[in-house]
């Protein structure tokens, strides 16, 4: 088949030789079973997923899931772009739900309360992804992304579990808001977006960064800028799946089991040897989850 053929898994990479996890997966958007993505993973070395909410349903379903696999974690949340359809409605029916009407503060409140009953759960290991999101939310839905955004944070501050923070186009507010209500303990940038003098903030104040497969675009050099500053003790490889698929697969179905073509390229840029960087990664993602 022609290389690029949309529809085409890309093949399996050459397996690490260290076992590492893939740190933000989303297997209820990918094809196939649950079963299969975690064999197809383990098979080149990716042994452990976490699978992250990203509003009431998926985070039912990634604490039940977590909950049937060992090789799974999960996290619950609101998505910051959840957030707004809940309290003014998505007529569009843009999200997996379909159109809803406004539900106001109230609903948020009470989507809330669900969140922080799953957060309870010993298989849920993070609150996320949460954070802000100025791509895709207007003006109009600020204020229920941030509202949404300071509860998450209490949330995980209150039952111990990392924070995971979804920031696109909002670096400056979503370090505010954390400075402001006090970061949990441990807090992951997940798909890390900002540049190398944001990575020296946030090894400063000693949050995670987790990459994704973006960091192999030819257009992302402010990644790779940021990936040679950030610590390795407090960097995290992620798929994103099944969205951000590395270089040179980019536009096809992205899973776990591509999580070596990301680790790989990232041990080039930082000089690191593949062994090395999946040591660190696998320590640090553990840590970063309390598993």
């Amino acid at each position: 088949m022609a290389p690029q053929d949309k529809n085409t898994p890309p093949p399996l990479p050459e397996p690490l030789r260290v076992a590492v996890a893939d740190a933000h997966t989303h297997l209820d958007m990918q094809e196939g079973t649950v079963d299969e993505a975690l064999a197809k993973a383990a098979s080149v070395g990716v042994t452990t997923v976490v699978q992250v909410g990203c509003d009431l349903a998926g985070s039912r379903w990634a604490a039940e899931t977590a909950a049937a696999h060992d090789s799974v974690h999960a996290t619950v949340a609101l998505h910051p772009n959840e957030a707004p359809r809940i309290v003014l409605g998505d007529p569009d029916g843009w999200s997996r739900q379909g159109a809803r009407e406004p539900g106001g503060d109230s609903a948020l409140d009470e989507a809330l309360a669900e969140i922080d009953r799953l957060a309870a759960l010993p298989q849920v290991r993070g609150v996320g992804e949460t954070g802000l999101d100025y791509f895709r939310t207007g003006p109009e839905g600020m204020a229920a992304q941030e509202a949404s955004f300071r509860a998450h944070i209490e949330i995980a501050k209150r039952h111990d579990k990392a924070l995971v923070i979804h920031d696109r186009e909002a670096h400056d507010d979503v370090l505010r808001i954390l400075r402001e209500e006090g970061a949990p303990d441990r807090v992951v940038f997940h798909c890390y977006s900002g540049d190398a003098e944001m990575a020296k903030v946030c090894a400063a104040a000693g949050y995670f960064m987790s990459f994704a497969g973006n960091v192999t675009f030819k257009n992302a050099q402010h990644l790779r800028d940021a990936l040679t500053v950030a610590p390795p003790e407090l960097v995290l490889v992620e798929t994103d799946a099944p969205f951000l698929t590395p270089a040179p697969y980019r536009g096809r179905a992205n899973a776990p089991y591509l999580i070596p073509v990301t680790l790989r390229a990232m041990a080039e840029v930082t000089a690191m040897t593949e062994d090395a960087m999946a040591t660190a990664v696998a320590a640090n993602t553990a840590r970063a989850f309390g598993y």
